[in-house]
């Protein structure tokens, strides 16, 4: 019965397909899944007799619902019941393996509608087209393309009143889907579109593909750490090829918003505290979604979100009010957008918070001013989920019919799924509070993609199920999700245990012994039954295991304790497998206390009593307290969530296959009363010095440190590094000049390691407060053992620019310090002056 298995059932004219995956650790284990609706399924109770399984869960789709499972297994064929809430008791007979793909139906079904030899149209070309169909729209087209619905009763937030997708498509009240998980969907309402609708104009479908489609790569706070931008862009690449694939056409990705407070769920979304390396992330991650050209079939539209400051909710509370400078947005929160935009994302998504008091989705000197006039943003915008119904929940707005007018005014493209412009843009117009001119500009826009992607001449090119099956979870996308996972693993304390010799007993310990909850949030993969664990990944490098599961995230397991110290007695080397779990992070998930939950710190107690090597492998999507950890473990290796691969990753670390080159992006606190904690802050006026750390009328903390307990850009590996002094060509800038930083890095120790080399700059004084120390620049140089390399960074007077209180953008003359270390808080520093 071990291994993986499935069964495909018919209902009505619906099929699906059901996977269960078998496997024997601590136990029997049992992951289920399904085809085309995702199902994600907690397993709460388990029992294997002889042949028969009987099992019982709940799903987070039906919450408070009992599933229910009875299977008896043969030698490569089973039979049994699956008992779900919204279809009652299933009939199931399967077979071994994960059987065929239920795309394979639709490959001839498809065929007639798809067209050859389509080809690319100019940007004069698409204008002409736009404005004709735009002559031929009535005020209920336009309106059609500027709204959206959900393709299913499924809610990616509160429930919206609306007719079924069916009727509104063919009525040409939406433009766009959101949340087709199903290729045949897909097909399904897109012939609607253009067979009934009244225009025949196709329908853009939306989805969420944050870190992978199917196969499923770090989650985008880890990939960060690992400063490797081709790697990122790979990863988004090949997102965006299976997604499209399915038909997906326009995502909701990048999250490009600065995150500063670990607190606040949604760090796992971005690429942490840095404005200058968020910026080059949003970059890779735009290109490797569109590509070269949109109308490459394995591209999909780039959604920059959330535009803008987000990450500063106050208290890190998701949804929260946000209150800061203009400065501090326009130098901290708003690089990763210049930079996405510059890249070319065709759409921007708006942030749910206010600025200066009002709704951002209806606020026009954000949207319409700094993004539409300034930056010269020329794309869709759409409104995140409920934004414009909660402008008046704000208070910003009266009703539903002022939040549309705002948010119109505002030049908002898209309501992603609620009905406010559906509504009450025709009486709007009717009454002159509006002109509809500004819908023929938002329509332009929306109609513009729709050309640039091929949809209007091909509606059918991106429904390719022959893809979907050669793409989904191939080997080729999994090794690259290997990959990026090894690289994004930061090794944040080792006191010579690891690597970890493979003729050691080792135990595993924890709830994430052998758990495949590695994926994080934001991910709808069918495969996440099949994802690698670390007992896993360990166990397949031929290692002895000894496994206890001690306790779950958040409680107990009856005689969970006595059994994990049981088998940590026997071993050599315990590894503790702890973490969150991938609803403690995300969307609405903030925690008030980032520190492991009670109970596996108990476990860890009782664990680290022992005295045995003991290694922390952490789980997780945010920088958790870990001062008690950093005391009593010899080594922490922070994992993050991984993606599909994650085993086989941690296990390339873990036992030296792979030497660890990951460096944190986010700064990680002592204790939680110090969040929001992060490298690039201002000096105060009675700033905590070495010489006055026991004066009292200074800013500090009475029972702790001000800095982290890991700055930003640390990270350690299994080689060590030195630095020579730097080297400055000059230490005066002017003009169009620049310095050559020079310095050589030497690997003083005996195995091949690879250092991120960082440059951080100062302006010691001018108009406007600065930061202690900004990122301007890093190297990543690969070194053998005692092999030395120079490494150079050129300063050139656009490094030293930002925005002045008076709105301006330039240098300022002056001293400024350079720094160059491994991380933000390890460096040497030397000097120079711009001079005018």
């Amino acid at each position: 019965m071990i291994g993986i298995w499935h069964s495909i059932v018919t209902l009505g004219q619906q099929k699906s397909k059901y996977i269960f995956v078998i496997e024997e650790n601590d136990g029997y284990s049992l992951t289920v899944s399904a085809e085309p609706m995702p199902l994600p399924i907690e397993i709460t109770e388990l029992s294997v007799e002889d042949k028969r399984l009987k099992a019982a869960g709940c799903s987070m789709f039906m919450p408070g619902e009992t599933i229910s499972i009875d299977l008896t297994f043969g030698e490569s064929v089973f039979a049994g019941t699956l008992k779900l809430p919204y279809a009652g008791e299933i009939t199931l007979n399967g077979a071994s393996g994960r059987g065929p793909s239920l795309s394979e139906d639709l490959i001839e079904e498809v065929a007639p509608y798809r067209k050859s030899n389509v080809q690319g149209r100019s940007d004069d070309d698409i204008k002409g087209e736009v404005e004709q169909l735009l002559e031929r729209m009535s005020l209920v087209d336009k309106i059609g393309q500027m709204s959206q619905c959900l393709a299913s009763a499924f809610s990616f937030g509160g429930d919206v009143d609306s007719e079924p997708p069916e009727k509104l498509v063919a009525d040409g009240k939406v433009g766009s889907i959101l949340g087709a998980f199903d290729i045949r969907r897909v097909f399904e309402l897109q012939k609607i579109a253009v067979e009934q609708s009244p225009l025949r104009i196709p329908l853009l479908f939306n989805a969420d593909v944050i870190h992978g489609h199917q196969t499923i790569f770090p989650v985008p706070l880890a990939w960060s750490c690992s400063w490797d931008m081709e790697e990122i862009k790979r990863a988004c690449a090949i997102a965006a090829k299976e997604a499209a694939a399915s038909g997906i056409t326009y995502n909701h990705a990048p999250m490009v918003d600065i995150t500063r407070d670990a607190r606040w769920g949604r760090v796992v979304e971005g690429a942490g505290e840095d404005p200058y390396l968020g910026s080059e992330i949003a970059k890779a991650q735009v290109e490797g979604f569109q590509g070269g050209s949109l109308f490459d079939p394995e591209t999909i539209i780039a959604c920059l979100k959330h535009f803008i400051a987000y990450g500063a909710a106050e208290a890190g509370r998701d949804y929260n009010t946000v209150d800061i400078s203009e400065g501090t947005l326009r130098n901290v929160y708003l690089p990763p957008f210049r930079a996405g935009l510059e890249a070319g994302a065709g759409s921007v998504m708006n942030a749910f918070n206010i600025y200066q008091g009002v709704p951002v989705a209806g606020n026009s000197y954000l949207l319409r001013n700094l993004l539409r006039d300034e930056l010269g943003f020329e794309g869709m915008l759409i409104s995140d989920y409920g934004a414009i119904d909660e402008i008046a929940i704000h208070g910003a707005a009266k009703d539903g019919k002022e939040a549309a007018k705002l948010a119109l005014d505002a030049t908002m493209d898209i309501e992603m799924v609620t009905r406010q412009f559906y509504d009450h843009l025709p009486s709007l117009i009717e009454e002159g509070a509006v002109q509809e001119a500004q819908l023929d500009a938002a329509v332009r826009r929306i109609l513009t993609y729709k050309f640039k992607i091929g949809l209007m001449d091909d509606p059918f090119r991106y429904v390719r199920p022959e893809k979907e099956i050669e793409f989904h979870f191939s080997a080729e996308h999994l090794e690259a999700s290997r990959e990026l996972a090894r690289k994004s693993i930061v090794l944040l304390k080792n006191d010579g245990v690891l690597p970890i010799k493979q003729d050691r007993k080792i135990a595993v310990i924890g709830p994430f012994a052998s758990s495949k909850d590695l994926l994080g949030p934001w991910q709808f993969s069918r495969y996440g039954n099949e994802t690698v664990t670390l007992a896993n990944g360990l166990r397949d490098k031929g290692v002895e295991l000894l496994l206890a599961e001690g306790c779950k995230v958040t409680e107990e397991i009856a005689g969970g304790f006595k059994k994990a110290i049981e088998q940590a007695k026997q071993a050599d080397v315990v590894i503790l497998a702890l973490g969150e779990n991938s609803d403690m992070s995300g969307e609405a998930a903030s925690r008030m206390d980032i520190g492991l939950p009670e109970v596996q710190l108990r476990l860890a107690e009782m664990v680290v009593g022992l005295g045995k090597p003991t290694v922390l492998v952490l789980t997780g999507s945010r920088p958790l307290v870990l001062d008690w950890f950093d005391k009593h473990v010899d080594a922490i290796v922070e994992t993050w969530f991984l993606g599909s691969q994650a085993g086989h990753a941690i296990a390339d670390v873990l036992l030296g296959d792979y030497n660890p080159s990951g460096k944190l992006t986010m700064s990680f606190p002592y204790k939680v009363g110090q969040a929001p904690v992060y490298y690039n802050h201002f000096m105060t006026g009675r700033p905590v010095t070495e010489e006055n750390r026991t004066q009292k009328f200074i800013s500090k903390y009475l029972d702790g440190p001000n800095e982290p307990l890991y700055p930003f850009g640390y990270g350690l590996s299994y080689t060590t590094f030195t630095y020579s002094e730097i080297r400055l060509d000059k230490v005066h800038l002017s003009g169009s000049d620049a310095i050559n930083l020079t310095l050589s890095i030497t690997n003083t120790g005996t195995v091949p390691g690879e250092e991120i080399v960082q440059l951080y700059i100062q302006d010691l004084y001018g108009s406007s407060v600065r930061p202690v120390k900004e990122l301007k620049g890093f190297r990543k140089v690969r070194l053998n053992a005692e092999e030395s390399k120079e490494v150079r960074f050129t300063i050139t007077e656009a490094d030293l620019k930002y925005y002045l209180a008076d709105g301006s953008y330039k240098a300022e003359p002056g001293e400024f310090k350079v720094y160059v270390g491994p991380n933000s808080r390890d460096v040497q520093e030397s000097k120079f002056e711009l001079v005018k």
